[in-house]
């Protein structure tokens, strides 16, 4: 596993050599883009506006339009605007993990420690475990600043992005009813939530969707055909409604009493 970020997290006093890893990947499959026609690959170039021309990686630099002319942004630059927060996930307070809504999470990274840094890794993270606590704080990554939260899980330390406030959309616009529902409705669906509870093992739950499309394009290549998917109605009217909340928990009884 290669990293794709060193640095260190600051303690208050105490500087913790780190290492970032990516800790998730795509389970999705890899799908090209072609020409409808001849089903040719479709391949994206980096061109010069003006010319028309085909730009080399190694000639393209980034820069920030301003009154009409852009400002060429170098590497230098972008550790120059903040220094500390390029190098370090600087945790400005301990929290309680529940204080953070899951919308603002981003994406996760194991952190691993420096040979420097193994005794005060093991410290913060003993200290996460005993205390129930969650390090909150700031670091920049792939030069945008993102907020994030250390917490442990298991022997390790586990860094989480997450979204600034400004970054979540306020949903003004949306048409979302008000609370009237009806008391026998409540009570069904409140009885058909509590059969349904149990334990949670998120290692039990498959990418079944990526497998369902690679039989059909197996099929394809075989020259099948599989079968187009018919759409479950749902309810229309109030009674309706009660009547599928009625057979919810019929059929959940139902599939109880064969399991055992």
């Amino acid at each position: 596993m290669k990293s794709i970020w060193t640095g260190a997290i600051g303690f208050g006093l105490v500087n913790i050599p780190i290492k970032l890893y990516s800790a998730i990947h795509d389970s999705h499959l890899d799908l090209d883009m072609l020409d409808k026609k001849d089903h040719a690959n479709i391949k994206f170039k980096r061109v010069n506006e003006n010319t028309g021309k085909e730009v080399a990686w190694e000639n393209i630099v980034k820069g920030y339009k301003l009154d009409g002319h852009y400002i060429v942004i170098t590497d230098e630059d972008f550790g120059k605007a903040s220094p500390e927060k390029s190098k370090i996930v600087e945790i400005q307070k301990f929290i309680e993990e529940k204080e953070v809504d899951g919308i603002y999470y981003e994406t996760p990274y194991y952190l691993e420690p420096e040979k420097s840094g193994v005794k005060a890794y093991a410290l913060l993270r003993d200290a996460l475990h005993k205390t129930g606590k969650v390090g909150f704080g700031s670091f920049v990554l792939r030069n945008k600043e993102s907020l994030c939260l250390i917490k442990p899980m298991d022997n390790l330390l586990l860094l989480s992005k997450i979204r600034f406030a400004r970054e979540i959309t306020k949903p003004a616009d949306l048409n979302i009813p008000k609370g009237n529902s009806k008391p026998a409705e409540m009570k069904m669906a409140i009885e058909l939530i509590n059969r349904l509870s149990g334990p949670f093992d998120i290692s039990k739950y498959k990418d079944t969707y990526s497998d369902e499309l690679m039989k059909l394009i197996k099929a394809k290549a075989k020259g099948r055909q599989a079968p187009k998917p018919a759409m479950r109605v749902v309810h229309s009217n109030a009674k309706d409604l009660l009547s599928q909340l009625k057979a919810s928990l019929s059929d959940h009884q139902g599939k109880r009493r064969k399991a055992s």
